[in-house]
């Protein structure tokens, strides 16, 4: 079955009815090797996300692929428990479903983590990067044919891409939390291979502080949607040619978990304000 904005609507609509949401604020996505405890929150419900999306679903160690319903003070936060990646085969428009969603279920704050190799050597494993920018190297865009004429505007403005003021308050309460902070830029590109040490280089001369294989699809539809955008960045590794050993995966798992107090803290103290 292809995957079409009607359809996306009417897996809003139902989920919606299934589980009565409260008025939702804010959406979270999860990046690989992270997952979301958030104090002081309660949680109302969990759905797999077979049960949840109209396409199928495939499994990637890291990602818990489950959505969440917490509230807050009456107010509704959808955590989004892993992502997908064009990489494993999904489109474009598969991979932008979480943000529609979140959209169409009443969200209008979209914050969003992920695990990425530093290009800079002054940007070490452990710290945090809160975007400022992206650069789109995955050569595909979820906006392309019926999703684009959706709705309006079919050509979105991304020279803000990610919000000015939601980067302010990430980088306030990321250092308050105990996290090194930059602000950077984020180079998606397609994966699932790492980077060679030529593109770490020529990454770092585009303009990119990190990279990673996923995040960018996501925005684009953000924007699309209206949705205010958040983006943190856990650094995990230096990319290839800056490391001084192969890259794996199971390092970056390790580096999430490391990082997951933290990252729970940092988060609920940003829905905090947000829901106040």
């Amino acid at each position: 079955m292809e995957f079409t904005p009607r359809l996306l609507e009417e897996t809003a609509a139902k989920l919606s009815e299934r589980l009565g949401f409260p008025e939702v604020k804010v959406a979270l996505v999860a990046g690989s090797g992270i997952s979301f405890a958030l104090p002081g929150l309660a949680k109302v419900a969990e759905l797999a996300y077979r049960e949840v999306f109209p396409f199928p679903i495939q499994e990637l160690v890291g990602h818990s692929p489950t959505l969440t319903l917490w509230t807050l003070g009456g107010r509704g936060v959808l955590a989004f428990n892993g992502r997908f990646h064009l990489y494993q085969g999904y489109s474009a428009p598969e991979v932008a479903a979480i943000p529609r969603l979140a959209g169409l279920l009443g969200a209008s704050t979209y914050i969003l983590t992920n695990a990425t190799g530093s290009l800079h050597r002054s940007v070490p494993p452990g710290s945090l990067v809160v975007l400022a920018d992206h650069i789109n190297l995955q050569g595909a865009n979820p906006l392309v044919g019926a999703w684009g004429r959706w709705r309006e505007p079919i050509f979105p403005d991304m020279t803000a891409a990610y919000d000015p003021e939601l980067r302010q308050l990430g980088k306030r309460l990321a250092e308050q939390v105990g996290f090194v902070v930059y602000e950077g830029v984020y180079a998606g590109v397609l994966g699932p291979s790492y980077e060679t040490p030529a593109e770490v280089r020529m990454l770092g001369q585009l303009g990119g502080t990190v990279v990673g294989m996923s995040t960018v699809q996501e925005v684009i539809a953000a924007r699309h949607m209206g949705l205010r955008v958040l983006g943190l960045s856990l650094v995990t590794n230096y990319a290839a040619g800056i490391a001084e050993k192969p890259l794996t995966h199971e390092e970056v798992l390790e580096a999430g978990a490391r990082a997951q107090e933290k990252l729970g803290q940092l988060l609920a103290a940003c829905l905090q304000e947000l829901l106040a």
